[in-house]
């Protein structure tokens, strides 16, 4: 008896001590962002997975494309311990609104608590508002690019472990049967169309300053 009690003190110590261990704005598993809209919730979810599964390009994709600076997302990830959903859903806030995605970042470090839905209502973007379309439109065309078209709204679930990069998929990661003879991806399995390069934002505003 008194062994059992001496091994349940250690595994509270070493509980608390693990706990304590975890960086102050790591997500955890089971990630679960609570937009307040279903498919935004559902989009995040599977770019969290990419990001995890595909560094390389999901890190790309936030320089290249949402303007992030490459040493803000990799100390994003690397030393704050930001999971690729919250990087992603920082700079896309900050692209919807024309703003530098540090900016967004410090707001939102300011009171992690709160939750990236309130942020983004006291930053304007509401549900049904023309900021929150712009941001729903900005992740088709991230899944444009990552090869797995969808649209606004779709009901769809996408496992990127069938669907990234290297899993037999034809250029720019799309299946061969999606590309019609003149390049463009004829979208035979999946009916949405993408909408990659509409609401585009100012492309470099999230540079260091």
């Amino acid at each position: 008896m008194r062994a059992f009690a001496r091994w349940a003190v250690i595994f509270a110590v070493c509980a608390s001590a693990w706990a304590g261990a975890e960086p102050v704005h790591a997500q955890t598993v089971g990630y679960n962002i609570r937009t307040g809209d279903v498919w935004v919730d559902t989009r995040l979810g599977e770019i969290n997975d990419y990001g995890r599964r595909y560094r390389d390009p999901f890190v790309s994709e936030m320089t290249g494309h949402y303007g992030a600076p490459r040493s803000l997302v990799l100390d994003l990830l690397d030393r704050r311990g930001w999971a690729p959903a919250d990087v992603y859903f920082a700079c896309a806030i900050a692209r919807a609104l024309g703003i530098p995605c540090l900016d967004v970042v410090q707001r939102y470090e300011r009171n992690p608590g709160q939750g990236w839905g309130n942020l983004a209502k006291q930053m304007g973007i509401k549900p049904g508002s023309p900021a929150f379309h712009a941001l729903k439109n900005g992740a088709v065309g991230t899944y444009d690019r990552w090869g797995y078209p969808i649209r606004i709204d779709q009901r769809t679930n996408v496992d990127w472990s069938k669907h990234g990069p290297g899993q037999g998929k034809g250029a720019g990661g799309r299946k061969p049967e999606q590309q019609s003879q003149g390049g463009k991806p004829a979208h035979a399995d999946h009916p949405g169309k993408g909408n990659s390069g509409k609401a585009q934002g100012n492309k470099g505003n999230g540079r260091d300053k």
